[in-house]
């Protein structure tokens, strides 16, 4: 019996810290909710490509992931409003930044279906030379560890780990084929030594 009620009381103990703890952090817990498609003026898409830029640039440089959840939220239902709204653009319309945060706003979602879904126009927007062939790579190893394959191109870190990779020991080939530096050097910002084997 004695022992029940010390089970009981470390329980209660826990469940009261766990709940001063969220209380506390409210703000930090954030639900966002399913990215939607909402109303934009595609007259005004360069400016709302700028704005995504500028938005994403800011809250990676504040290294907060916490409050990411907001505003990488708020880029994704801009950037897949305008694709839906608008059409892809292409730099005939758009520049190079403002393409660069159609790119940023799809590969920072958390939402994998999302990346899947408009992957066909990332793709289409490399070969049309309106994206790099390293944007490319980068979304497409993102979508092989969305699903649980190793990736092809070594540019993804989960955990503090390299991600597995396919045929590790041709790695830098490939990644040389897209204009990416070799995969030592990627790692160092990581402070991860490769291991081909």
């Amino acid at each position: 019996m004695k022992m029940k009620k010390i089970v009981f009381s470390i329980v209660t103990a826990l469940v009261l810290i766990i709940s001063i703890f969220l209380y506390m952090n409210r703000d930090k817990f954030v639900y966002v909710g399913s990215v939607d498609i909402i109303e934009v003026d595609c007259s005004k898409k360069r400016q709302i490509l700028s704005e995504v830029l500028e938005s994403d640039q800011r809250i990676r440089k504040a290294n907060e992931p916490i409050k990411y959840a907001k505003e990488d939220h708020r880029n994704q239902e801009l950037v897949i409003s305008i694709i839906e709204k608008c059409g892809m653009p292409t730099l005939k319309e758009v520049n190079q930044r403002q393409m660069d945060a159609i790119w940023l706003g799809l590969q920072h979602s958390t939402e994998e279906k999302i990346r899947k879904k408009y992957f066909p126009q990332i793709e289409k927007a490399v070969k049309n030379g309106d994206l790099s062939k390293g944007q490319y790579a980068l979304m497409k190893d993102r979508i092989l560890m969305d699903e649980g394959k190793p990736q092809i191109y070594g540019s993804q870190i989960k955990n503090g780990k390299l991600y597995k990779v396919e045929n590790p020991a041709t790695v830098n080939k490939r990644r040389k084929e897209m204009g990416l530096e070799p995969i030592e050097d990627y790692l160092k910002y990581f402070n991860i030594q490769f291991n081909p084997n």
